[in-house]
């Protein structure tokens, strides 16, 4: 359908294909091979070809001339008629060529690409330190259109919340993702004493509170992200997703042996709230996952190691795996803003003591569950067997706060700073 004339100008023959059934789209691949202000040759046989080539170049920005084909057929130089301006009527369609000048209308269409970067995460400059309104919705690398609306993200500075590891906790997370109904057995009988029971359905109605909080808060922030920051938003995303799945298998396992939900303290939920309440990205992250989430890492693998059935020991097994991708995304983020913001480290310091003052008056973490952690160690209510679990849980309580100081120290902080902080998130765990 095509053919490239040896001289010059290039020419193409569109044959019987109207603009109308898409002769543009060979007119339109042909110019972009071209240098802005070389020549087109178009001829064609369609009916009202021409005047549709001449709508279609005002559109795009294309000056177009006309010509008598006899001179694009190697007539003289000298045989050369003027060059019509104008679309030729219906009855002079044959025997006239158009000459089409590639105009630069997408120089003030379309944004510079090279300031939104390339789509591979890993070349340099891929990921800008701000983040235009004017990119929007679009794909990282896009070129967008001139009078595209603004988006206004609450985070569009790769400071404020970038974590260098974000895509690739995102694909370990993707690869480690486990549906209920297979990775669990649920057809488990439970042989274990009543009282026992009674303590994994208070234990699973505390985790379960605290699991809605750590959904809520990632959640909180991640409509204010910028999408030009899509690996954090994606690891965001899937911890959201971690949350829900650990919610639903904590709900279900205690109904699972018959139970309801148990107590909730107005203690816990206050020191929650307060979780929900923080305003800024780096403090929140730093209050939940880093020192939150962290502590529950270790109360799920106590829970792995203790529970007395397989199902519980197993769900506990798959939440920690889960909680450590997104203590570890918490930490990358902080290491990265640190580097450049050092005096950070004085506002999550000051945030940990503000948030154990405002719940001084609270009684923290309930009586009800630090007993069922006792219970559940002890596997029973004899006597020695009851030291043991109390022994075990204090054991917890000492390895808690030892992640705390061991993950504060990472983040620059001084030795003796460290184990105040560390000895200071206590409350309730979270």
């Amino acid at each position: 359908m095509t053919s490239t004339e040896t001289s010059s100008p290039a020419t193409i023959d569109i044959e019987a294909l109207g603009f109308d059934a898409g002769a543009h789209l060979l007119v339109k691949h042909a110019l972009a091979a071209l240098p802005v202000g070389t020549a087109l040759c178009v001829t064609g046989c369609a009916p009202g070809w021409q005047a549709q080539l001449a709508g279609w170049c005002r559109a795009q920005g294309h000056a177009l001339t006309w010509f008598p084909l006899s001179l694009g057929e190697g007539g003289g130089e000298g045989s050369a008629q003027a060059p019509h301006p104008t679309s030729p009527q219906r009855g002079e369609e044959e025997g006239r060529a158009a000459l089409i000048t590639r105009g630069n209308a997408d120089a003030g269409r379309w944004r510079d690409a090279a300031h939104t970067g390339h789509a591979d995460p890993h070349a340099p400059g891929a990921v800008q330190e701000q983040a235009s309104p004017a990119w929007g919705l679009a794909a990282r690398g896009a070129r967008v259109e001139a009078g595209a609306p603004a988006f206004v993200f609450r985070f569009d500075r790769k400071q404020d919340i970038w974590a260098d590891n974000a895509a690739d906790l995102y694909a370990q997370a993707v690869a480690a993702q486990w549906d209920p109904d297979v990775a669990l057995d649920w057809s488990v009988q439970l042989t274990h004493p009543p009282e026992v029971e009674a303590a994994i359905v208070q234990v699973m109605t505390y985790m379960v509170e605290n699991e809605n909080a750590a959904l809520l808060v990632p959640a909180r922030f991640l409509g204010q992200i910028h999408p030009h920051y899509r690996e954090l938003q994606a690891a965001l995303a899937i911890q959201v997703a971690d949350e829900a799945r650990h919610i639903d298998v904590f709900t279900r396992r205690i109904r699972h042996g018959g139970g309801e939900p148990a107590l909730s303290t107005a203690g816990g939920q206050a020191s929650l709230k307060s979780l929900l309440d923080e305003p800024d990205f780096s403090v929140a992250g730093f209050l939940l996952s880093v020192l939150g989430e962290g502590t529950f890492v270790n109360l799920l693998q106590f829970l792995a190691a203790h529970a007395p059935d397989p199902l519980t020991r197993q769900i506990c097994k798959l939440a920690a795996r889960d909680e450590a991708r997104h203590v570890a995304l918490g930490m990358s983020h902080l290491l990265h803003r640190l580097q450049a913001e050092p005096a950070l480290r004085q506002r999550l310091a000051q945030a940990v003591e503000q948030r154990h003052d405002s719940l001084a008056g609270t009684s923290g973490l309930n009586e009800e569950v630090f007993d069922a952690l006792i219970l559940i160690a002890a596997g029973s209510l004899e006597p020695g067997a009851v030291h043991r679990g109390f022994e075990r849980v204090q054991q917890l309580v000492r390895d808690m706060a030892d992640g705390r100081f061991t993950r504060l120290l990472r983040l620059g902080f001084a030795r003796d700073e460290a184990e105040h902080l560390a000895a200071l998130h206590t409350r309730n765990f979270m």
